[in-house]
């Protein structure tokens, strides 16, 4: 449930784009893809829950605006020119996890089967201590309510049925638990946290979100995420390489399906052997 205030500073907003478009409800919900009964649940003064993922996103892409605005969460209404796909581009400034482009993108793929091999572990998967920690620099201060929004957004798209499967590496999770490379100086309680966390959500979450974990000494993959079948991203650091032609999205799949062959962890024994990381540092 969100918090009283949320919902109603998103009420606020949709009711002033609505405004804005000169339509009726009902035509307003044509226009972004909606049910109708929906949008009226949705400017409800008793509706105290903000909406699901691809409602979100059917808003922001029909009306042109900001998903963070809708939620209250930046001030920038407008989506900017950076946005507007094309079969190949390159988008900068992705260095924070759950940013505007990610969400927009997972929202717009509801229905469809996402594949991840992140960098580490899924953001979504991490507690606010574990991603203030790595993303202190891009994050700043006070950040952890628009965190905790968008992880909600993404595991309640999960919990409804939305399919995700994730590869990851062993010897990033091992790197994880003894706190070296990029973990050094992260306390031995926060990692012992975050297995325990991520190992319930996993086991929750499972079979709708599958983790694949793998061994580096076998296979190699850069970080991307294929949202579906309308778009793959790659994690080029700062930068994303988003592709939206059929075939460069098919070769990622298989590329995908090829990391889940090699896997030494299947799905249904990875909540385990993430507790059992988190356990041997007691």
């Amino acid at each position: 449930m969100a918090h009283p205030s949320a919902a109603q500073s998103f009420r606020d907003r949709l009711e002033r784009v609505i405004a804005q478009t000169g339509l009726n409800q009902a035509g307003f919900a044509r226009h972004v893809g909606i049910d109708r009964s929906t949008l009226s649940q949705l400017l409800s003064a008793e509706n105290d829950r903000l909406p699901r993922a691809e409602t979100l996103a059917a808003i922001a892409k029909g009306c042109r605006i900001s998903i963070d605005w809708l939620l209250g969460l930046s001030q920038r209404e407008q989506i900017g020119a950076e946005l507007v796909e094309a079969v190949l581009t390159i988008e900068t400034q992705a260095h924070a996890p759950f940013n505007e482009r990610f969400l927009r993108w997972h929202a717009e793929a509801a229905g469809r089967k996402l594949r991840t091999v992140p960098m580490s572990f899924p953001d979504f998967l991490k507690t606010d201590e574990v991603m203030q920690f790595e993303y202190a620099a891009a994050l700043g201060l006070d950040t952890s309510p628009a965190l905790a929004e968008r992880r909600r957004l993404i595991i309640a798209s999960i919990r409804d049925g939305g399919e995700m499967e994730a590869c990851v590496s062993v010897q990033a999770l091992e790197l994880f638990a003894r706190g070296q490379a990029q973990w050094e100086g992260f306390d031995t309680a926060g990692r012992r946290a975050q297995f325990n966390t991520m190992a319930a959500l996993v086991d929750e979450l499972y079979p709708t979100l599958r983790l694949n974990l793998y061994d580096l000494r076998q296979t190699y993959s850069a970080p991307f995420t294929i949202y579906g079948n309308s778009r793959a991203a790659v994690y080029l650091g700062p930068t994303y390489l988003v592709l939206n032609a059929s075939e460069h999205i098919r070769m990622l799949t298989r590329r995908f399906e090829d990391i889940v062959r090699t896997a030494t962890v299947q799905p249904h024994v990875s909540a385990a052997y993430l507790r059992d990381l988190g356990a041997s540092l007691d």
